[in-house]
């Protein structure tokens, strides 16, 4: 899984930065199942992503919100 850039981010819509939270969610939870079998894993990862994205998503909710007043 490659990383995801602020660039990338902003390039999507809302729609599919929401996709793509579903996406990393079942990813994460693979992840998840296989770090208990083999040791590794790549959830710290996975969850900075989610976390990237929810946040760029507050700080349009909240630039848009301000905007409207």
């Amino acid at each position: 899984m490659a990383k995801l850039k602020t660039k990338e981010i902003k390039k999507m819509n809302e729609g599919e930065r929401m996709k793509k939270i579903e996406e990393l969610k079942l990813e994460l939870v693979k992840a998840k199942v296989s770090a208990v079998k083999s040791g590794s894993s790549k959830a710290k990862e996975i969850k900075k992503i989610i976390a990237r994205i929810l946040t760029f998503n507050n700080q349009k909710n909240k630039s848009g919100v301000d905007n409207k007043q």
